[in-house]
């Protein structure tokens, strides 16, 4: 099994999720190597949930890093959840196009897509300078 796959599989474990039930957990590589994790954690107002994508990437950021290789993103019904809209927004302010993006899909079966494909004319840093 992949091991980033294995990664936010083992991220699950401390999900949050007694509301919707659907458990995410994502591993983040940086490009370093290192990995960071995260899972999602809810709130009985849903808007101030935590998406598993987000958590992963907030610590990387947090630890200095701002340079990614990839990602795995799995749920418990091990469906091939892609990450939604906001966490595509936020990955690609530190990601190009070709990012890859890892779901899982059950056994050792995954989709992968590049973060392009997934978000095509993201908003990014060059649509708010100013003339």
């Amino acid at each position: 099994m992949d091991q980033l796959v294995a990664a936010a599989r083992d991220a699950l474990d401390a999900s949050y999720a007694p509301y919707s039930e659907y458990q995410v957990g994502a591993a983040l590589r940086t490009a370093d190597g290192t990995v960071y994790t995260g899972c999602n954690i809810e709130n009985a107002n849903y808007s101030n949930s935590l998406h598993a994508e987000e958590v992963a990437i907030s610590t990387a950021v947090t630890e200095g890093h701002r340079s990614f290789e990839r990602l795995a993103v799995t749920s418990a019904a091990r469906d091939a959840v892609t990450p939604c809209g906001m966490c595509r927004q936020t990955l690609a302010e530190f990601c190009g196009d070709e990012f890859e993006v890892v779901c899982d899909a059950g056994g050792d079966e995954v989709e992968s897509y590049e973060l392009g494909d997934l978000l095509p004319n993201a908003i990014t840093a060059a649509h708010l300078e100013v003339e």
